[in-house]
């Protein structure tokens, strides 16, 4: 009797932990974690304490409620001063440009839009008519080019670069890491002024400390999609098992940079300890 019984309480246990684990699966691949992260530096305009961007990366063609209702709404209650999309709005392997083109029409009423590519457009035969509805929108599609923000005569820097897969379908003798530095050479002016890197891949990031930019902006790896407690991701694109760069702040220098955990899917279709993200940056001064 007392066996049955120990066996019954036994396989209850079970049963409620595999359904705890199952709720727990499906709220961590069904709602958006919003993070929030201040960057302080002595070198912002003191007209932009306070400035607040919105980091959507990686999206895939996603959608949270019907027409992103859920994730728009999300951003609308942080109101942010400028929206930033870091790459892959689309999914190559099952495009649908419908799908990223009234996200961002609705987002461009919240804020503007500033948006870079991703690994996954770069795979786009018709990516031209995807950059065409975006411009069409209103938002401002940076490839290799800077854009000035002012706000009450003062101003920061916004630079965006293309993926690199636009180019290189391989990087056996490490040309990436070469053609990105010559870019920021060639694009990041002379001055002083506070510069902002919206770009797909963080895993260069030394390179972006070399050219002393102030905040990388970057995606591309998920956040692993999988993670393990007190080790992060498992594995990512382009920097393989256990990464460096996963997630999160980094600071090196007097460069900071965030890597969003995305909010789509791409090779796995679900997540384990991995929330998709939205993150909201505040930028203060620091006299």
């Amino acid at each position: 009797m007392i066996t049955r019984k120990r066996k019954i309480t036994g396989i209850t246990a079970a049963a409620a932990i595999l359904f705890a684990f199952a709720v727990w699966a499906v709220w961590g691949n069904t709602t958006i974690e919003v993070t929030r992260t201040a960057i302080v530096s002595d070198r912002l305009p003191e007209s932009f304490s306070g400035f607040r961007i919105a980091h959507v990366s990686d999206l895939h063609n996603s959608e949270f409620g019907t027409d992103n209702s859920y994730l728009l709404q999300k951003i609308r209650e942080e109101n942010p001063d400028i929206i930033v999309i870091t790459g892959d709005l689309v999914d190559s392997r099952r495009t649908n440009t419908e799908i990223a083109l009234k996200f961002v029409n609705s987002a461009m009423k919240i804020a503007p839009v500033y948006y870079v590519t991703g690994n996954h457009e770069a795979r786009l035969d018709d990516f031209h008519k995807l950059e065409a509805g975006l411009r069409k929108a209103g938002a401002v599609v940076l490839r290799d080019s800077v854009q000035t923000i002012e706000k009450d005569g003062e101003r920061i820097l916004l630079l965006g670069l293309d993926d690199p897969r636009f180019v290189l379908k391989n990087d056996l003798f490490d040309e990436k890491r070469a053609m990105i530095d010559t870019k920021l050479k060639n694009l990041k002016p002379e001055g002083n002024d506070f510069s902002v890197l919206l770009f797909h891949r963080p895993e260069l990031y030394d390179v972006y400390v070399d050219n002393e930019i102030d905040l990388v902006l970057s995606g591309h790896t998920h956040g692993g999609q999988i993670r393990l407690p007190f080790v992060g991701a498992v594995v990512v694109p382009d920097q393989g098992l256990f990464p460096k760069y996963d997630a999160g702040l980094f600071q090196s220098g007097g460069t900071s940079m965030v890597i969003s955990r995305g909010l789509g899917n791409s090779l796995l279709p679900i997540r384990l300890n991995c929330r998709y993200e939205l993150v909201i940056i505040t930028l203060g001064r620091q006299d």
